[in-house]
This record gives C-alpha cells, structure tokens and sequence, in this order.
C-alpha cells in the first residue's frame, strides 16, 4: 500500500501559501501605505528619543521611577542606565526602546478597543477568543515569514509581527476587567441615567483601569521579547547584536547585549506595573 502522507490529506500549508500570494498580487497598495505609515511613525519615535542627550533621558527615567517606585528605584534605574551608557550600548538600547514603544502603541491601539468590544458583547468575546488563543500559542519566528513577504525586510514587518504577538494580553486584560466590574455600580450608573458611552467612560474603565493597565504591562513585554527576535528580519536595535552574537559565538557581546535588555525590561516593567496600583495598594507595598 502506497503511504500516503499527512501534508497529502490535508494541504494546509498550500491553502495558506495560496492566501498570502493572493493578498500579494492584490492589494500591494494597500501594504505598501500599511508599511509606510508604520515606518514613518516609528522612524518618529526613534528620531524623538535619539535627539535626547544621554543625561537628560536618564534625569526622565529616575524622576519617573521616583515618583512611581520611591528614592530605591530611581537609584537603580540611575545605576542601570548608566551601565547601559558605559558598555557602548546606548544607541542600540534607545533603538530598541522605540521599536518596543511604537509596537506597543500600535497593539494598544487594536487591543483595548477590541477587548471593549469583547467585554460588551458575548458572541465578538466567543469568536475573538480562539482567535487570541492562535496569536498566543503560534511560534514567534512563525509571524516573521508573513510580515517579511508583505514589507519586505526592515523595521515595519519587525514591529507588525512583534504587534500579533504582543496584542492578545491588552485584548484579554481590558475584557477581563471590564467583565468584572460589580453590577450594583453598573446598575447605578444606569439609575443615574447614564448613556452606554458614559457608563464606559465614567463607571467601567475607571474602575477596570488596574486590569487594563496590568495589560499594557504584559504587552509592552511581550513586544520588548519579541523586537528582539525580530532582529531576525532586519528590525535592528540590541537584537542585532544579540542575533550578532549567536552568529560569532561570541559570548560576551552575547551577555552585553541581553544584560542591557534585560535592564531595559526590568524598569519598563515596574513602571508600567506602577500604574496598575491604586495609591494605597503602593503605599503599603513600599511599607513591607
């Protein structure tokens, strides 16, 4: 008996090739704007970051992390930067920073609205879910093969594949929390006459805000792990010496370079992890 293979069975891979050539011949306008748009935003981002002196951005860090964190924080946000700047870093560092801004402005962009949609109304959350569950679990070197046939090499198909991968927490975090809202503070705002945009804006996201901040949290690292793979397509920032590295087995530019994201990470992750807190929740944190 003549084996007959699973790719034979079922052709997914060849239905799927067909779909992205199909979206190539035909609406290569369409991606085109798509990746100019992007680029000119995110070449923005760099622009504006870059022009800040090392010294200034640093001041801009510690302030922030004093105000949110307390003297302790700010303290290692100074020592951590001021690494950074000491290996030679700096450059690649800030690069990264506004690859990992402009991904995360654009997933925040998609996600809450979406995740509103979802939190509002059953069937979208039914459909959306499976949907995210795909985006999720799907490997993230799987997002850079699409990305890169429809923009080529570059910035751009890094930060809309780094967007898939970094979208699903902000859906899932602003659903959730608007979700969990108490119905007796809905049901107010309804006696109180509220219109369906104000009960939103005045009732439900106000209180939903330490949940949907907590998704901005996990989408800005999510998008900071995955500008790093994306270095793979050309993105640039610390992935291309970390990519660099591997190449050359070179393994202390290897350690330099996770070492400087690792740094990037930690203080983007409390300071958004910062916004997430109601003022007494961190009060008594900083106490124990």
């Amino acid at each position: 008996m003549a084996d007959i293979s699973t790719q034979d069975m079922l052709p997914i891979g060849d239905w799927v090739n067909k779909v992205i050539h199909f979206m190539l011949d035909h609406n290569a306008g369409a991606f085109d704007a798509i990746g100019n748009t992007i680029d000119w935003f995110a070449t923005m981002v760099e622009f504006l970051l870059l022009g800040i002196p090392p010294l200034v951005m640093g001041a801009i860090f510690a302030c922030v992390g004093f105000w949110r964190l307390g003297w302790k924080f700010a303290l290692f946000v100074c020592a951590a930067l001021g690494l950074i700047w000491a290996t030679g870093f700096w450059g690649q560092t800030i690069a990264t920073l506004a690859l990992t801004l402009s991904a995360t402005c654009v997933s925040l962009l998609l996600g809450v609205p979406v995740g509103i949609w979802c939190a509002r109304n059953k069937l979208v959350g039914m459909l959306v879910r499976p949907v995210l569950d795909f985006m999720q679990t799907m490997p993230a070197f799987v997002y850079l093969i699409p990305a890169a046939m429809f923009f080529g090499l570059g910035r751009v198909p890094g930060i809309l594949a780094t967007v898939v991968f970094a979208v699903p927490p902000a859906v899932r975090l602003t659903s959730l929390g608007i979700r969990m809202v108490n119905k007796e503070q809905v049901e107010a705002g309804h006696a109180f006459g509220c219109t369906s945009w104000q009960l939103l804006f005045k009732v439900q996201l106000p209180i939903a805000l330490p949940s949907i901040m907590a998704g901005v949290n996990q989408t800005i690292m999510m998008a900071l792990s995955m500008v790093i793979i994306a270095s793979m397509v050309g993105a640039g920032g610390l992935g291309n010496d970390v990519l660099a590295s591997i190449q050359r087995l070179d393994v202390g530019l290897g350690f330099e370079s996770g070492l400087a994201v690792v740094l990037l990470a930690i203080i983007l992750d409390r300071i958004t992890e910062s916004f997430g807190h109601t003022p007494t929740t961190r009060a008594a944190e900083q106490g124990s």
